[in-house]
């Protein structure tokens, strides 16, 4: 089964040969547990995997650390379209509003496969260990019509407050939009096809990365 990795918005994104020195980790749990995702650099598809057997795997992908710099009003704009009311709160307590942001960014994404000969589909709540991490709840990605419910963990730990969009396929620019509770949960009422949830958690970057901030792209792609 090739595996192929894209980066975009809404379910419009632009294919992305695999490169060794931009994967921190790519693997596929499975039934039989998990494995590393094995491929060519230079490629698309990035991998390949083998359905030894009938159930549900996920695949995660996590990428190393990137650094980027916007211009101030970009960076603002950027803020504000996530909603990351904290950040542009600090900046301006810190007198910053007018300066460039820095910031080093990674993407954790995840894919649930569910093969066909599948009796149920039991496993999509088991987490990767990614840093920001959406987890779906028994139930959340197969199914009829239903609300659906999520955790999104930081660093293994529920994230409360944080903005979670839910994005259907064939409504890719009318997303649902609603914040964690305090147990890091947040539910959506999801019909059938394919859909695409998204976070971004932003975190005052390390002293020695160069930065001023670091945000954490979490995404997860399902079919009901």
């Amino acid at each position: 089964m090739p595996i192929a990795v894209r980066v975009g918005e809404h379910f419009t994104g632009d294919p992305v040969v695999r490169d060794g020195g931009s994967i921190e980790r790519f693997v596929v749990l499975g039934p039989s547990g998990e494995v590393a995702v094995p491929g060519v650099d230079g490629t698309d598809p990035a991998g390949v995997i083998r359905v030894s057997a009938p159930g549900l795997y996920i695949v995660g992908f996590r990428s190393p650390p990137t650094p980027v710099e916007l211009a101030p009003d970009l960076f603002e704009k950027y803020l504000e379209e996530e909603r990351l009311e904290h950040v542009i709160a600090a900046r301006r307590q810190q007198g910053r509003s007018l300066v460039a942001g820095r910031e080093i960014f990674s993407r954790c994404a995840k894919a649930i496969v569910v093969t066909a000969g599948s009796q149920g589909a039991a496993g999509q709540d088991r987490p990767l260990g990614f840093r920001l991490e959406l987890v779906p709840e028994p139930g959340a990605a197969p199914g009829a019509d239903s609300d659906a419910g999520f955790r999104l963990l930081s660093e293994n730990k529920p994230l409360p407050g944080a903005l979670v969009t839910a994005i259907h396929r064939e409504d890719r620019l009318k997303g649902l939009a609603r914040r964690t509770d305090k147990n890091g949960r947040v539910a959506f009422p999801l019909r059938a096809g394919t859909w695409l949830v998204k976070a971004v958690h932003m975190i005052p970057a390390p002293a020695t990365s160069g930065a001023d901030w670091e945000s954490l792209w979490a995404s997860l792609t399902f079919e009901r």
